[in-house]
């Protein structure tokens, strides 16, 4: 069954109050990218926060079932997925209009670069290749979803909730648990600079 997009453009207007028009996420990392992230990985975690298997108390009225059905849940999925987010201005012809000009900056999402050692990082990051790809775009059809655009502080929380327990990573115990405070620095400086 093909997934409605109309359906999910309309829904992502409920969305976009905290995740941005454009899926771009909010007010510097509170509320995640969700524009391009894989359909499947999108649909997954709506139904894990549906399930209280993650949980995020902004998220549980938005995610009932009977607020968001089966149908609507993958037609958001699907269409968010679709959206695409350039890191930089593209080229345009010097007759472009400032109006125009503005609206397409309005799309660009480009993660701010923050101190690190960014050979560490990569070091680190090397582990969480295999999953999450050599320059971060994950993988378009699983449970790996991209970490280059997605905010730094997103990240740093989401680390802190794979170390914690709040949250579940298949391998969490041997990826996070056993870095130090400047290893997981170093990880998020290496991480930020992958949309470049």
């Amino acid at each position: 069954m093909q997934p409605d997009l109309e359906l999910g453009e309309e829904i992502n207007e409920v969305c976009a109050s905290c995740h941005g028009e454009f899926g771009q996420g909010g007010k510097g990392g509170e509320y995640p990218r969700l524009a391009g992230l894989p359909e499947n990985y999108l649909a997954a975690q709506l139904l894990r926060f549906r399930k209280r298997e993650r949980i995020n108390i902004p998220m549980l009225p938005y995610t009932e079932e009977r607020e968001l059905p089966d149908e609507d849940l993958l037609a958001v999925s699907a269409y968010l997925s679709r959206m695409e987010l350039p890191s930089k201005m593209p080229d345009l012809p010097e007759d472009t209009s400032a109006y125009d000009r503005l609206l397409l900056a309005r799309r660009v999402t480009n993660i701010a670069r923050i101190p690190g050692d960014l050979e560490l990082g990569e070091e680190i990051y090397a582990d969480c290749v295999q999953c999450h790809g050599e320059k971060g775009g994950g993988k378009a059809d699983g449970d790996d979803p991209p970490l280059a655009g997605q905010y730094t502080e997103y990240l740093a929380r989401q680390i802190q909730d794979f170390i914690s327990g709040q949250r579940w990573h298949e391998f969490s115990e041997e990826l996070f648990n056993e870095l130090e405070p400047e290893e997981i620095s170093a990880l998020l400086a290496y991480l930020s600079i992958l949309d470049d």
